[in-house]
């Protein structure tokens, strides 16, 4: 079908049905930060999880799934990619590399199938994230999230400083 017949969030909604990963979309209010995110939805900061899409030098890209409480650490994602360079893409870059615009990226239903690295953190977690769509977010079981991406599970964060 045309993309335009989808709205992001129906695209990550059948993109989890065919992968067999349920998800629940949940409407969330704008916060100011994290914390408040995370109470608003009554979660800890830990259960928000950022996809954040990263470019490699040969302009493709990976999903890199990090706690809300946590910061990317680019030495330990390096390691784990086998490269020695990562950044994070201009927003532009990000919307065409996935189709969806930041504050709600994810991996399901993006208009490519990067590889996702998981922090091990995220295991055994039921996790809130981009649904594809402003103001609203989905709630997936990340073992489930894991297993339908083939994610590659490994530690890949740092404690956020600040």
């Amino acid at each position: 079908m045309p993309e335009s017949v989808h709205s992001p969030s129906e695209r990550v909604a059948e993109a989890a049905r065919s992968r067999s990963l349920r998800v629940e979309f949940r409407e969330r209010p704008a916060a100011e930060s994290l914390e408040e995110a995370a109470s608003l939805l009554g979660l800890q900061p830990a259960d928000i999880v950022k996809t954040l899409v990263v470019k490699r030098t040969d302009d493709t890209y990976l999903f890199a799934l990090i706690p809300g409480d946590r910061a990317i650490s680019w030495p330990k994602l390096r390691a784990v990619v086998g490269v020695n360079k990562l950044r994070l893409p201009e927003p532009e870059l990000a919307l065409a590399a996935t189709g969806f615009e930041r504050g709600t990226i994810t991996p399901i239903g993006s208009s490519t199938d990067w590889p996702v690295f998981a922090d091990e953190s995220i295991v055994g977690r039921r996790i809130a994230m981009g649904a594809g769509a402003h103001g609203y977010s989905a709630f997936v079981d990340a073992d489930e999230l894991i297993r339908a991406y083939s994610a590659t599970v490994a530690d890949i964060s740092e404690e956020r400083s600040g």
